[in-house]
């Protein structure tokens, strides 16, 4: 169970690093990415979308 649940985890935290890549934010040679835990991945990700949106 432990395994799985990390596993779930550590994909989450590729998916926000790539949706922040993709962005044009940060650069996938950006190190601190894959050091932020998953909760400060979210918080960057949402700050993202909210800016995307009161761009639109």
């Amino acid at each position: 169970m432990g395994n799985l649940f990390r596993n779930a985890i550590e994909k989450k935290k590729q998916y926000y690093i790539h949706q922040l890549i993709s962005s044009g934010h940060y650069q996938k040679s950006d190190q601190h990415l894959y050091q932020l835990t998953l909760s400060e991945l979210e918080h960057f990700y949402k700050l993202l979308q909210a800016s995307n949106k009161a761009n639109r």
